[in-house]
């Protein structure tokens, strides 16, 4: 199991962006609390509706863009042409803005916005027929962030018979599409827990910031978990 402490947060503005989902998000923040928040609708282009939304959450939010101090980013899995259109936009940012760079999965997104302290939240993405992208944590009441299984592509019942001890909490999309099957491992949160929110990003960086910093921003990569060329839900 590891443990990220939750030393060395972000001081000031910062700006967290996830589109590994149909439905993506922009949201600034400070140690605060949430300044803004922007839900990009399922019908656009994430490509065409990103930047205007970080330009109208940071107008909101009577931020600069050189008042930031940080940019955080979902880093996948997902939709491939999603994750990537955050991922560039965020890199292209820290390095114009010269500021650190963060990224956490879009799993332990799902899982920080569920609010539930001390037990084993796993969360779930459709990955294709009865596979998922699956990963577990844990958020002590005390801070900090715990990765009980690490993100892997998985079977969904494999998933469910191995952490069947657990009893955890089930998020995200594909937690509701196998829901009859995961409730007998636990329980499944509701609809509106399903969608990764970049406010989340805003938590993760403030009580796990050790687990997301970007040492070199420009080798970064996401975790897309499956090669470009192969078929990713959109």
């Amino acid at each position: 199991m590891t443990r990220f402490g939750s030393d060395s947060t972000p001081d000031g503005p910062v700006l967290a962006l996830d589109t590994a989902t149909k439905l993506g998000s922009v949201a600034v923040g400070t140690r605060e609390g949430l300044l803004a928040e922007i839900t990009l609708g399922v019908e656009v282009r994430h490509s065409e509706s990103l930047l205007p939304a970080v330009r109208f959450a940071l107008e909101r939010s009577r931020v600069r863009p050189g008042d930031l101090r940080a940019i955080i980013v979902g880093g996948g899995p997902g939709s491939f042409t999603g994750v990537r259109i955050a991922a560039a936009t965020a890199k292209a940012m820290v390095l114009a803005l010269d500021v650190p760079l963060f990224s956490y999965t879009s799993l332990a997104l799902l899982a920080a916005g569920t609010g539930v302290p001390d037990r084993a939240v796993c969360a779930l993405l459709d990955a294709h027929g009865d596979e998922v992208f699956a990963a577990c944590h844990r958020m002590p009441s005390n801070g900090g962030l715990e990765t009980v299984l690490e993100p892997s592509i998985i079977d969904v019942a494999d998933l469910a018979a191995r952490l069947t001890s657990d009893r955890p909490l089930w998020v995200g999309g594909a937690a509701l599409r196998f829901a009859s099957l995961l409730g007998e491992h636990g329980n499944v949160a509701g609809s509106v827990l399903a969608v990764p929110r970049a406010s989340s990003l805003l938590w993760l960086a403030q009580h796990a910031p050790h687990a997301g910093r970007v040492s070199d921003p420009a080798k970064w990569t996401p975790a897309y978990l499956r090669p470009p060329g192969v078929t990713q839900p959109e």
